[in-house]
């Protein structure tokens, strides 16, 4: 039995990034930061500072390339190879953090991961998630590991635009739904149990919580809420693989999430907003009621997050779209957790509910 429980050390505070160099010095005297163009913007000057009074040089500020992506992970290998380089550091959101944890794999380097928005759990989870260049999804890469350091400034997930952390909290949501599906297959153990109750709080944590916490970001006030879910999208819903391991993975709403990302005017709409309409589709699927159903898409208005098609820019699917939907679904990875055989059918009629019983809540702005 292997077991990977997020990263080695998680540090949350407000105002941490400037004292990244206390922290990042245990791992050496050269640094390579590695990220998005606004990422690297936001934290290259305080991190350079902090580096610096600590000993430590960073020698390369790079580009991840725009998408998690085997050439992007090759490119960034290859110019890395030769260079005399102690520590990796990534900045940015689940795409460049799943890009960096890919090298440093291939490097056998630490790894110190600075999110800049909390979208996703990558950043304590030992997976990348594969794209193409294009941004349509591929698979899961395994040669991937969990970091040695998280260190994440509230105050700097609060300045990001609101909208991430709404997606991040559509993604974790989706803990509680995927894993109680996908621990059906599974013997009941000590840790997947674990898991189970790590992922029921998860969700009752964002139920209780996660409209306080959209509400600082658009008051620009870090509040205790703020943080709690913070630390929930990011470090404890990657707790729930970890302790879960393959009974308790990803299941029909990033099945769904996958196919979706076939059609390009869907990659405007981010990760955890396509997995939050996912989570209805999985739910159509499982045959649950639907005033669950609804009961979840108020959540879903509160907050924000889609809940139809065309919110997320899909319009007029033709019936060939449809099917081309469904067959490639049932092809994801994620797919196969669920408890029973899905078919492309099972896959087409549980979005078209999904989006029909998302349509009948959509209020008059909402339409607009």
């Amino acid at each position: 039995m292997k077991v990977t429980v997020g990263p080695a050390q998680y540090i949350r505070n407000k105002g941490v990034l400037e004292e990244a160099g206390t922290y990042i010095k245990n791992f050496g005297k050269t640094a390579a930061l590695i990220g998005g163009h606004t990422s690297r913007g936001i934290i290259e000057g305080s991190l350079r500072k902090s580096l610096s009074e600590h000993g430590v040089s960073l020698q390369h500020s790079l580009w991840y390339g725009g998408e998690s992506s085997q050439k992007n992970i090759d490119r960034l290998v290859a110019d890395l190879k030769g260079e005399n380089i102690d520590v990796l550091i990534v900045t940015g959101g689940g795409k460049a953090i799943d890009t960096v944890k890919a090298v440093a794999y291939r490097l056998n380097k630490p790894l110190v991961v600075i999110p800049t928005i909390a979208a996703t759990c990558a950043a304590a989870t030992p997976i990348t998630i594969l794209y193409t260049n294009e941004g349509e999804f591929i698979g899961i890469e395994r040669k991937s590991k969990a970091p040695e350091l998280v260190l994440v400034d509230s105050e700097i997930i609060m300045n990001a635009p609101v909208r991430f952390l709404i997606a991040g909290i559509g993604d974790t949501l989706a803990k509680w739904f995927e894993t109680k599906a996908s621990v059906k297959k599974a013997t009941p153990t000590a840790l997947n149990q674990t898991a189970i109750a790590i992922a029921a709080q998860v969700y009752q944590t964002l139920l209780q919580i996660g409209k306080e916490a959209v509400t600082s970001v658009k008051t620009q006030i870090v509040t205790k809420e703020l943080e709690d879910v913070i630390d929930t999208v990011i470090l404890v819903s990657g707790s729930v693989s970890g302790y879960g391991g393959d009974d308790c993975r990803t299941a029909g709403a990033h099945a769904i999430y996958s196919g979706l990302t076939i059609f390009p005017e869907v990659h405007e709409t981010y990760h955890g907003e396509i997995v939050a309409f996912g989570i209805l589709a999985q739910l159509c699927m499982e045959n649950t009621g639907e005033d669950e159903l609804k009961s979840l898409i108020s959540y879903y208005q509160e907050i924000g997050l889609p809940f139809t098609l065309k919110q997320m820019g899909i319009t007029n699917l033709t019936d060939r779209q449809w099917k081309k939907l469904g067959e490639i679904t049932v092809t994801i990875e994620d797919m196969a957790n669920m408890p029973f055989d899905v078919t492309p059918e099972m896959v087409i009629k549980a979005v078209r509910k999904a989006d029909e019983i998302g349509n009948g809540m959509l209020t008059a702005a909402e339409v607009l």
